[in-house]
């Protein structure tokens, strides 16, 4: 393949007056781990529909692994393969006559499906399951199984939708293991996903919001050029009202909420003394504050913010 997998041009697509993809461009490069974050509804999934050559885009257009996806769909399907949110297999059929009815829709020959079903046994770990009904199986190992079924004819470019939506965190980090043996192979991996602390796995990210792409890059360097001032992470006993206190200081640049935590992007010369100094006389109690490194979702809500107050200001 050339040095892109996936070329990105001017895509659109809307439903009726609904603008569900909003003019996004982006590239892949080939062997790539390639995320697209953003929170549910904001086109993810229609755009790797579009890729997948299952949706026809509005407007603009794209290439996968060369292939035009409006003009050339069908090709585009035999070099990809492609892992739904939901589970593609059947329940009641056992691992390896699921692993069998993909090779035939593959039109792969027998000795071949024979071939690739030791090969998704190893990798998958689903060694002493093959004759085991699929539905029986716990979430984590269909998981696999349906990855396995989703690389089965050996595509070039693997589209993962949402792949570990539902699914417990040790079986989370090991389908990730399986998705980065398969980069270290050379497969271009596109993975959507709201799980911003897997994102850390991706070698290039793509934050969607409201149909647009908002900002791209290594993981690295969104945090660097997004949270360019220091960032305090603080435990108080009232965080809800030490937020609202804290927007009314001048020094303070942004706060986000997680849970009992509050993430406060201040100004250089501010003081976490006195930032904790100002909450005190208001009453409240800091249990812990102390300087830390921004993560991505602290620079996915500053830049969801950013572009909600752009929003506001354009319709006033």
């Amino acid at each position: 393949m050339s040095e892109n997998a996936i070329e990105v041009n001017d895509l659109e697509k809307r439903f009726g007056d609904f603008t569900a993809v909003d003019h996004v461009n982006f590239s892949v490069r080939s062997g790539e781990i390639f995320g697209f974050l953003g929170a549910n509804g904001a086109g993810k999934s229609t755009t790797i529909r579009m890729l997948c050559g299952l949706l026809t885009s509005t407007s603009g257009t794209a290439t996968v692994a060369g292939y035009d996806i409006n003009r050339e769909p069908e090709k585009v399907k035999t070099h990809i393969g492609y892992m739904s949110q939901r589970f593609s297999l059947y329940d009641d059929l056992t691992v390896r006559e699921n692993i069998s009815f993909f090779g035939g829709a593959y039109d792969l020959s027998s000795s071949e499906i024979d071939s690739r079903l030791e090969w998704i046994a190893d990798m998958a770990d689903l060694r002493g399951l093959e004759d085991k009904m699929t539905g029986s199986l716990p979430g984590g190992i269909k998981q696999r199984l349906a990855l396995g079924c989703a690389v089965l004819h050996d595509p070039d470019i693997i589209f993962l939708d949402e792949p570990t939506s539902g699914v417990d965190p040790i079986s989370r980090r090991n389908f990730w293991e399986l998705i980065n043996q398969l980069s270290e192979n050379g497969k271009t991996v596109f993975v959507t996903t709201h799980y911003l602390d897997e994102a850390e796995y991706c070698n290039t990210i793509m934050l969607m919001h409201a149909g647009r792409v908002i900002a791209g890059g290594s993981p690295g360097k969104l945090k660097r050029e997004h949270i360019d001032h220091p960032l305090i992470e603080l435990s108080c006993d009232q965080p809800m009202r030490a937020a609202g206190i804290l927007k009314g200081c001048r020094e303070v640049i942004e706060i986000s909420v997680f849970g009992n935590y509050l993430h406060i992007i201040v100004e250089d010369d501010i003081s976490i003394e006195r930032i904790t100094e100002f909450l005190k006389k208001e009453h409240i109690t800091v249990i812990k504050a102390e300087s830390i490194f921004p993560t991505l979702e602290d620079v996915f809500i500053h830049l969801i913010e950013r572009e909600s107050s752009s929003a506001r200001q354009a319709v006033e």
